[in-house]
């Protein structure tokens, strides 16, 4: 059966319930967080690799990146972890866009293998797809990847590493709403396609030689 993977922001939920809700809900707890944690080991890789004096001059960094949008893995390691909380604690709710659960379902029910690729931390998948108005649909997914454990989303090795992960060296199917993602899936040798939601970023985007959908609904599998 055909592996499917997929990207987050603009696929599977709306690009702003990320922006502005997750970033909104991260952005004063980046401090306290960092103050309260500095002996886990993961924490301090971050703020090793951020190099600030102090917690204010960290958050300055961490905030400049969260503005600027840069998929930097410090910020998504340390976001990841302020969210798991929130999700934990019932203070966030995923948002998905409505034709996913059941596409999410019924493939899985097929025995297609399920999997999700985002710059966002496997730390912030887990609890964003176990948290949601249609239940917990992490039970669906088998594999979790992030820019971490397999690589920068535009680099096409890092779809080869998945491939080889998932087992499927022939190709997986990749879908995403970001054209450069799903030419390096392509130069992998995925199969791709690319998803054009009204409103979202890339809605008016090129997605060149890829074919289209507009709802997880016409994707072929």
């Amino acid at each position: 059966m055909t592996a499917i993977v997929l990207d987050i922001e603009g696929t599977t939920s709306s690009t702003e319930s990320v922006h502005v809700g997750l970033y909104a809900y991260a952005r004063p707890r980046l401090g306290p967080y960092l103050d309260a944690h500095r002996d886990d080991p993961d924490v301090r890789a971050a703020l090793a690799e951020i190099g600030a004096a102090t917690t204010a001059e960290t958050v300055k960094v961490l905030h400049g990146w969260m503005d600027g949008d840069v998929k930097a893995t410090p910020l998504k390691t340390l976001q990841g972890r302020i969210w798991a909380e929130g999700f934990a604690a019932g203070e966030l709710t995923a948002h998905f866009f409505p034709d996913v659960p059941p596409a999410l379902r019924a493939w899985h029910a097929a025995g297609h293998g399920l999997a999700v690729f985002s710059s966002g931390s496997v730390a912030s998948q887990r609890p964003w797809f176990a948290n949601t108005a249609y239940g917990d649909l992490s039970v669906l997914i088998d594999h979790w990847f992030d820019t971490v454990s397999a690589g920068p989303k535009r680099e096409p090795t890092s779809y080869a590493r998945i491939a080889d992960t998932l087992g499927d060296p022939a190709g997986p199917l990749f879908v995403s709403d970001v054209p450069a993602e799903l030419d390096a899936a392509a130069a992998a040798g995925w199969r791709t396609a690319g998803v054009r939601r009204p409103g979202e970023p890339n809605a008016a985007t090129s997605f060149g030689p890829h074919s289209v959908i507009t709802t997880f609904e016409e994707l072929e599998v």
